[in-house]
């Protein structure tokens, strides 16, 4: 039997690889990993499970909404929800990120990003 997953992540990432490669190393940490690979379709899954505690997003996505922009609805909408800005194109400076929010260059180390998570959630 499995042990119950630590806390619920959302994914939100556009490039599919880069995306299950992240996926299963949070899983492997122990996280219950949801997976969105645009702005819109995390909205959707962020209006639908009440459970998710982390969003994890890359900044340049297809669509109306880049990371950064969804990073402040998520603020806006859900500010329980904790949020991590990951990019390899661009650094946003502190104050274009909401309140509280973490941000992270490509390629980030996994133990980072972990301890970082297990941050929020304990």
């Amino acid at each position: 039997m499995l042990p119950e997953p630590f806390a619920t992540i959302l994914l939100v990432e556009d490039e599919p690889l880069i995306r299950m490669a992240t996926a299963v190393e949070l899983e492997g940490a122990g996280f219950q990993v949801l997976q969105a690979s645009d702005a819109a379709e995390a909205i959707a899954m962020l209006d639908r499970e009440p459970s998710i505690r982390v969003i994890v997003t890359d900044i340049d996505m297809p669509g109306d909404m880049d990371g950064v922009r969804l990073a402040h609805t998520v603020r806006h909408r859900w500010p329980p929800v904790h949020i991590v800005v990951i990019s390899g194109r661009r650094a946003p400076q502190a104050s274009d990120l909401p309140e509280k929010a973490v941000f992270f260059a490509k390629p980030c180390r996994f133990t980072d990003l972990n301890r970082t998570l297990r941050s929020f959630v304990i």
